[in-house]
């Protein structure tokens, strides 16, 4: 009518494609109660069809296990993404929620490459449900940065990084000699979803809570909280500082990062080591690989650990599932921080001595190993008790056993 606006509806590119796709099905129906001969236009159709099907594709997350997946950052192979989405373009990728259509924050990892490996999303998937993803030509939401890291030549050669939950860092060769020297890993205790790195250093007065956290944690010449040594003749043996480094990925949803080490001579046998360690989104723990070349004979013993305080506090060895797991005693007003690991299947035992919380391991010569390894504090608010944080470290250990399934067909059921 004259005088009345003209009112449209500006529909994504998953209900257009839904749209059509109908509009053919029952025109489908149709020719055959119309006794047509549906034969005739089949390739027709398949011509109409195929150019809607093509425009998003579909993946489904599963989770068989009985531990939820909380804003978790879920690792698609770039090829289960291509045959899903056969037509993707990196540049033009949207990624939403199949029952609400949600936009659904990614990452496109390259893991120092110049091509994609992996499609990075972040979901929760609740125990035994599922999570449908379409994907889709569009201009994607920009993600705010929840992981980083980066090499710190203004401090003795530090790699420190974090996330939105916690914060760590290792030390470089410039500290080697010094007497405020440290092997290990160290954590940060941050109570602030934002990224605090580069404020702290710039600051350099961390070690006073000043309203985001501080860093209280003593490492010295242990192994801290998590880091590996070799284990010869009954004793630890420190493989000191780390000597260069390479950024794989960083962020939104994973730092990714590679620190190597010169090599070491232990009780005559020689060891090279290198660290691939990446932090995702939402986690306490770190993914630790630890690539390893040495002269031993056989499998060279190693192990994993924490640095035990003099007063008792709450240590959890628990080799048949694979988590170590300490509550530190409270550091005065300024809390207490949990330090955890987690290893795929079990270690070679687990013990309490010379200090630390231990975790036995063997590498052969060329091989790696691979666990997990982090930490809470109380103060942030969200793990606030030994009991609590144990079971974090439990219910990760039960994700490693039962992973999320990835598929490209439909999903059965919607989940949270």
């Amino acid at each position: 009518m004259p005088g009345l606006a003209r009112r449209t509806t500006r529909l994504s590119g998953a209900w257009r494609a839904k749209t059509s796709t109908m509009a053919i099905w029952i025109f489908v129906q149709y020719l055959i109660c119309d006794n047509m001969r549906f034969s005739t236009l089949l390739p027709c159709l398949l011509a109409i069809a195929g150019p809607v099907l093509a425009q998003q594709g579909n993946l489904n997350i599963s989770n068989p296990g009985t531990a939820a997946y909380e804003s978790a950052v879920v690792e698609i192979p770039w090829a289960t993404v291509a045959k899903a989405y056969p037509q993707v373009d990196t540049a033009q990728l949207r990624v939403v929620r199949a029952d609400n259509g949600q936009e659904v924050a990614y990452q496109l990892e390259k893991k120092g490459g110049s091509a994609v490996q992996n499609l990075l999303v972040q979901v929760t998937v609740a125990p035994k449900g599922s999570v449908g993803l379409v994907l889709s030509k569009g201009k994607p939401t920009p993600v705010k940065p929840m992981t980083y890291g980066r090499y710190v030549p203004e401090r003795y050669d530090d790699f420190a990084w974090e996330n939105d939950r916690v914060a760590f860092r290792i030390y470089g060769k410039a500290l080697n000699g010094r007497s405020d020297n440290a092997y290990g890993s160290d954590i940060w205790a941050k109570r602030t979803p934002e990224l605090i790195i580069n404020k702290w250093y710039k600051q350099n007065d961390y070690h006073k809570d000043n309203g985001d956290g501080l860093d209280y944690y003593k490492v010295g010449l242990t192994l801290g909280a998590g880091d590996v040594g070799v284990f010869l003749n009954d004793s630890i043996q420190y493989i000191h500082n780390y000597t260069t480094w390479e950024v794989l990925d960083n962020g939104p949803l994973r730092t990714t990062f590679r620190v190597k080490y010169d090599p070491y001579t232990f009780k005559g046998v020689t060891v090279t080591q290198a660290k691939t360690i990446s932090l995702d989104a939402g986690a306490q723990l770190s993914k630790i690989r630890v690539d390893v070349t040495h002269t031993a004979p056989g499998a060279l013993p190693m192990v994993a650990g924490i640095v035990l305080r003099p007063e008792e506090s709450p240590l959890l060895l628990d080799d048949k599932n694979g988590v170590l797991g300490y509550w530190e005693p409270k550091h005065g007003p300024d809390g207490t921080i949990g330090v955890g690991c987690v290893f795929p299947g079990k270690s070679g035992g687990m013990m309490r001595k010379y200090g630390h919380g231990l975790a036995r391991l063997a590498v052969k010569s060329g091989e790696g190993i691979t666990y997990y390894s982090g930490g809470a504090w109380d103060k942030a608010g969200l793990i606030t008790s030994s009991d609590a944080w144990f079971a974090y470290l439990q219910a990760q250990a039960n994700r490693l056993r039962q992973p999320l399934v990835v598929t490209t067909s439909a999903p059965r059921k919607a989940g949270r």
